[in-house]
């Protein structure tokens, strides 16, 4: 057996918090033509890609079907671009890679991707529109029966932070409750499981569902929905320009969002998956961007549930585009010709260790303790936001060496609760703090 096939074959075990060995991969961006590749696809050109990410001895992509490309008309899904969506599953495989698929894309590096028929004539609210949520839906059940042969393909994500549709800071909101965004959340992900069972399908949402108060996704949904918990980590949320590109609550920061997910799971051992991470510039220096994905996987990788981490970007952005964010052009681990970046080697060696010698999980017998209200709306979830109250504690804790869990307020008391999560001792903000 190939490497390739070895990684592979083990990397399909899903979850992987249980086995103790966490999966590691890159969400795939093309190098020629960036995510606008489905219109010009070079299945040629994707296998060059693929096979580049595979030479750094990762073990799956996350790949991104654009909404309206894929379903330009609610009752017309192009039959080519699934074909397109199955060469390159195909082709991952021939590389040794696993493919996880998001769905309704959505919103991507700064730019949404939503099809005529529910925007301006057609306007259409995405989570409550009988009409869009019908349309949503059978593409979801579309692209996920097409997949559910393959053996290489995980799942599906519902779609990349369309939350984001949700709330006010979108100069067009597509306006819910919590209630009504379950609702959604439910139907979609019972579409990829119809159509494709027991496949690894999971919903994700940016930091906004753990960290703004009245955001009606909420982490109940994040913690709650789906085979397991995705979490985003984006240090340019305030983290880095609060604390600082080297501070411990940037270096941890990957690491508190899969303790905070840990705590909101309804029951101990969910597996949480880093499904985003990265080293954006100018927040985190170019010089930094290695010893800061060291830092931030290795620290994520102490963490009991963490069954993956997807690093983003695989490729940098060609700058050749314009009118992206400054950020967004750098992020990958390789550049546009497929020349390996400090970060990935930095990544590629410490993926290649932790695989090797897989790190016992760190004991978190210290819980601090964080109240967001309600847990069905978490109507005060900020207190665990970068700045708050709950963020700042557990950081100190970190700073100091103490690997610390979080535990929400109403179960600090719960005593099976604490021990089927092994902690012995919760304490409040105020008294680490004092």
């Amino acid at each position: 057996m190939t490497d390739a096939n070895a990684r592979a074959t083990t990397a399909r075990a899903l979850p992987g918090a249980a086995s103790g060995r966490p999966r590691f991969g890159a969400n795939y961006t093309p190098t020629r033509g960036w995510f606008h590749h489905w219109l010009d696809f070079d299945a040629g050109e994707v296998r060059a890609d693929l096979e580049s990410i595979a030479a750094l001895g990762l073990d799956h992509v996350r790949v991104f079907p654009v909404w309206p490309v894929f379903q330009p008309h609610r009752t017309l899904i192009r039959p080519r671009a699934v074909e397109q969506l199955l060469c390159l599953a195909d082709t991952a495989a021939e590389c040794g890679l696993d493919v996880a698929v998001d769905g309704i894309q959505g919103h991507l590096s700064g730019f949404d991707f939503l099809p005529a028929w529910v925007r301006t004539w057609r306007r259409r609210n995405l989570f409550t529109d009988p009409e869009a949520v019908g349309g949503a839906e059978s593409y979801l059940r579309t692209l996920a029966a097409a997949l559910a042969d393959r053996p290489n393909f995980l799942g599906m994500t519902v779609g990349n932070e369309v939350n984001q549709f949700s709330d006010e800071e979108h100069p067009d909101p597509d306006r819910v409750d919590a209630a009504g965004a379950a609702v959604w959340l439910d139907r979609m992900l019972a579409a990829c499981e119809d159509a494709a069972p027991g496949r690894f399908h999971v919903h994700a949402a940016d930091d906004k569902a753990w960290y703004r108060d009245g955001h009606p996704f909420t982490p109940g949904h994040a913690a709650g929905l789906g085979a397991a918990t995705a979490v985003h980590s984006w240090v340019f949320n305030g983290t880095a320009q609060r604390y600082g590109p080297d501070h411990s609550a940037t270096l941890h920061h990957a690491e508190y969002l899969v303790e905070l997910a840990a705590a909101w799971s309804p029951e101990p051992g969910r597996p949480v998956w880093l499904q985003e991470v990265g080293a954006p510039r100018p927040h985190i220096p170019p010089a930094a961007a290695a010893d800061f994905a060291e830092a931030t996987v290795g620290n994520a990788a102490t963490c009991a549930d963490l069954c993956a981490v997807t690093w983003w970007c695989s490729h940098d952005v060609d700058r050749a585009l314009a009118d992206f964010a400054e950020l967004e052009y750098d992020l990958g681990l390789l550049t546009v010709d497929r020349e390996v970046k400090p970060a990935g080697r930095r990544l590629a060696r410490l993926v290649g260790e932790l695989r090797a010698h897989p790190p016992a999980p760190a004991p978190r017998t210290l819980a601090v303790a964080f109240d967001p209200g309600d847990p069905a709306t978490a109507p005060r979830r900020s207190t665990g936001a970068p700045g708050g109250t709950a963020f700042d504690a557990w950081v100190r804790l970190a700073a100091s060496g103490t690997r610390a869990a979080l535990v929400r307020a109403d179960r600090a008391a719960d005593a099976a609760h604490l021990t089927a999560r092994g902690i012995g001792e919760v304490v409040t903000p105020e008294q680490v703090m004092t």
